[in-house]
């Protein structure tokens, strides 16, 4: 099959073609067809329609690409109705799904044009263009991908023929004129199920869903029983409309739950009969095997591949899994790319470049998705489907997918090491946004190794090597979670159980809780393990064994100082800064013993000491262009000006601390901080501001997403201290002025919060009155509550819906508010529904 060339294509040279009489025949010509009448509703698509609009104004070809199912031909001609009076001789459009022979793309293009038949046998395409010269229309090409040769010759020759002519084609494939203007069509987007739905119509997969199933099953509507759920199905599906389309047809047999189920099984789930439906888009399956049908060789072996990996992923990475291993270089006969086949039989990919060269062509055919990255690089999506696609072709060829799913973890663990032995340095911000960016592949690569026989040593040294990760940005929880499971499957004494012994004995330390005995258990069983080892039990892929042996000693500082006894704290730091660094041993952990040694000399009263230790910790720091552990030496510092009541000089140091650890993420780091910060914050008399960081604070420790225990508590009474702060600001407040504020802060994300705190934006004012609300207005607020739409509590109020609309615009001012989640938490906090009952 022929396939688009991969650089833009310019049109030739124009050409002066010999004089010919008007085209006539004896057939009338055929009167264009009106666009196709819109049998179902259109889906909000408000920005592709205006940057549709825009790119026709600007450019005489807009290509609208995207996967199979993503709605490019509805959104073609709706573009194409409202951009309708600016042709005065019409919108004209030509199917091409049907065509399989690339010369009845003329044919189709004189139909939609008005041309007679038969073309002219000789120069057809110097007829049509003719035909169209003093013309000013729209052509709708509709489904290029698999003709783009022909189709490029017919829009080049309109393009150099014609001024009048402009073109709007959809394909999965671009057509590669240098006069092209792509705009991609993503999927819908899928709200969180777990967040606030109660407004459908925001959400345009939920509402497709929504009446493709009422068409199906009648009286269907989303309520507050089923909106997770279909939210669930909906994200399953990538937010694919064909896919929702399909789904929503089997709900005449199933329930939403029932479908979820299913899923694993969509190929054979998602299909539907019909004359109607295109012969592609009558089965999921249908419409991905167009797009597969489009690729070479190299790009199908690629997007097989690929399909082990999750969420998104960058070019190296698929460099380091697609590309053949060595031990395959040698299967194909011939030097050239392409010749021979891997151990899969898939062609060989011997270089990067030939992944390269795959990955573009994949990214041209709609397969991938490319992403920006804040960081400037370009990170590449499988959908869900897709994927699941690639891995049933993967699966043909036996030991393909576990050799696949083994190059990615082996090169995962080849960069998580290789970021370690950077983290002490100027890179951190990205190597903690990259781990973050790779988080699903994490996941993919730790559960391969500790589901698969003869894996799980591999699986315990990945989990052990991203201690970093876990502890210093944002994790712990998960890694956790994770080395449990590598620990439990890998007993036996080998440097790596002694690496993750204190790796899990340190997130525990993080994480809170009552958990310090056991903290302390595992560290300690770390450093035995670590001492004991025999030279011959050690392997040269772990770390020397005596450095374990020293991280452990760190957690088991750590374990002091939270277990309050700061006295043996300072003995055991300044026990181990008497030694010599062990071959091995991590400099952050290093620098962090002085850091903690700072923390632990505070309560006796050696701050000057403490500020010691710190200043030189961040001199350190700075010569390395270090920020994780600067970040930790500065808040031991405002915790030594704070003891010494020095609040402004404590206050400055805070705020740097915390600025800098929510650029890594480092959420324990930030909830230390801002403990520091309230306390500060109410010895300066702004008890209003301390009252709105502890609420937010309390907030986000009770959903887990600032865990630890504030640094002038300790583990068996670490509640005790707030306790004691929010005492002291509701006397020195006022109940009701403090709860306000108080319930303010739980109002605050986490970038919200840090940024109220480092005070990048002015605090909204806290209403002073209990009830600010009209009696209307409290009215629509209890419906809220009630997880109504708008529609709905227009319709419980008999009043219009924008009536109901204003109503919650002006509730959200008054309040103060982003979203109806705020209002309905704040209804329920003022007691209002046993009230109204």
């Amino acid at each position: 099959m022929s396939t688009a060339p991969t650089e833009a294509r310019a049109p030739s040279p124009p050409r002066t073609p010999p004089p010919a009489p008007p085209v006539l025949a004896l057939a009338a010509a055929p009167t264009p067809a009106p666009l196709p009448v819109e049998t179902t509703s259109f889906v909000d698509r408000h920005h592709e329609l205006a940057e549709g609009r825009r790119l026709l104004t600007r450019s005489r070809l807009v290509t609208l690409t995207g996967p199979g199912g993503v709605g490019k031909t509805r959104l073609a001609w709706r573009l194409a109705a409202r951009a309708e009076r600016a042709f005065p001789d019409g919108v004209r459009l030509a199917h091409l799904s049907d065509l399989h022979d690339p010369a009845l793309v003329l044919t189709a293009a004189a139909e939609a044009l008005g041309l007679p038949d038969p073309l002219p046998a000789h120069a057809p395409l110097d007829a049509i263009v003719r035909h169209v010269r003093d013309r000013r229309l729209l052509l709708i090409l509709d489904n290029c991908e698999h003709l783009l040769p022909a189709c490029a010759d017919l829009v080049a020759a309109l393009l150099r023929g014609t001024t009048g002519v402009r073109i709007l084609a959809t394909s999965r494939h671009r057509l590669a004129l240098t006069e092209e203007h792509l705009l991609e069509v993503r999927p819908l987007p899928v709200p969180d199920p777990d967040g606030d739905l109660s407004d459908p119509a925001a959400h345009p997969a939920l509402a497709l869903f929504a009446d493709r199933a009422a068409a199906v099953v009648p009286g269907f509507t989303l309520s507050p029983a089923n909106r997770a759920s279909v939210a669930r199905l909906c994200r399953r599906l990538d937010g694919l409309p064909l896919a929702i389309e399909l789904a929503a047809v089997r709900l005449r047999v199933l329930g939403v739950d029932q479908l979820l189920e299913r899923l694993d099984d969509r190929y054979r789930l998602l299909a539907a009969a019909g004359p109607g439906v295109q012969p592609r888009h009558r089965t999921l399956r249908a419409a991905v095997d167009w797009s597969h049908d489009l690729c070479t060789p190299e790009e199908r072996s690629v997007w097989a591949r690929a399909s082990v990996l999750t969420g998104s992923f960058d070019l190296e990475t698929a460099e380091n899994v697609c590309a053949d291993a060595e031990t395959d270089t040698g299967a194909g006969t011939g030097t050239g790319t392409g010749t021979g086949s891997g151990s899969d039989g898939a062609p060989l990919l011997r270089t990067p470049y030939d992944v390269l060269e795959a990955v573009a062509g994949l990214v041209d055919k709609s397969v991938l998705t490319r992403e920006e990255h804040w960081s400037g690089t370009v990170r590449y999506r499988l959908l869900d489907g897709l994927r699941h696609y690639g891995l049933d072709l993967l699966r043909r060829t036996p030991g393909a997918e576990a050799d696949a799913r083994r190059r990615h973890r082996d090169w995962t663990q080849r960069r998580v090491a290789a970021y370690e032995r950077a983290w002490f340095g100027p890179g951190q911000r990205e190597i903690a946004a990259r781990l973050r960016a790779d988080q699903d592949n994490l996941r993919t690569a730790l559960e391969f190794s500790l589901t698969t026989s003869g894996e799980a040593l591999a699986g315990l040294r990945l989990a052990g090597s991203l201690w970093f990760h876990w502890y210093g940005c944002g994790a712990p929880g998960e890694g956790l979670h994770w080395l449990e499971r590598a620990l439990d499957a890998n007993p036996e004494p080998t440097p790596e159980r002694a690496r993750a012994l204190w790796v899990a004995a340190l997130l525990l330390t993080a994480v809170g809780g009552e958990d310090s005995s056991r903290a302390r258990r595992l560290a300690a069983e770390s450093r035995e393990l670590a001492l004991g080892l025999s030279p011959d039990l050690r392997r040269s892929a772990a770390p020397p064994a005596p450095a374990e042996a020293a991280h452990a000693e760190y957690v088991l500082g750590l374990t002091l100082l939270s277990g309050d006894d700061p006295a043996g704290a300072v003995a055991h730091y300044d026990s181990a800064l008497a030694g010599v660094p062990a071959t091995g041993h991590l400099p952050a952990l290093t620098a962090l013993d002085q850091v903690q040694l700072a923390h632990a000399l505070v309560p006796s009263g050696q701050t000057d000491r403490a500020v010691v230790l710190c200043e030189q910790t961040l001199r350190r720091c700075e010569r390395h262009g270090e920020d994780w552990v600067r970040s930790s030496a500065l808040r031991a510092l405002a915790h030594a000006y704070t003891a010494r009541k020095q609040w402004h000089r404590a206050e400055s140091h805070a705020r740097e601390a915390l600025r800098r650890g929510l650029a890594l993420h480092d959420v324990v780091g930030v909830a230390l901080s801002l403990d520091l910060l309230i306390d500060i914050t109410t010895a300066l008399g702004a008890r209003e501001r301390a009252a709105v960081l502890l609420g937010g604070t309390d907030r986000l420790r009770a959903a887990d997403l600032c865990p630890g225990t504030p640094i002038s508590g300790h583990r068996d009474g670490g509640r005790a201290p707030c306790r004691d702060r929010e005492a002291h600001l509701s006397r020195s407040l006022g109940r009701g002025p403090f709860e306000r504020a108080y319930r303010r802060g739980g109002t605050l994300g986490l970038d919200e919060l840090v940024s109220y705190a480092l005070q990048q934006e002015p605090p909204q004012a806290v209403p002073e009155t209990p009830l600010p609300l009209t009696a209307r207005e409290t009215e629509v607020a209890l419906l809220v509550a009630e997880g109504l739409a708008n529609q709905q509590i227009a319709d419980r109020l008999v009043i219009a819906r924008r009536t109901a609309e204003g109503h919650v615009e002006r509730i959200l001012g008054k309040l103060g508010f982003h979203n109806r989640s705020q209002i309905a938490a704040w209804a329920t906090t003022q007691g209002f529904a046993a009230e109204r009952s």
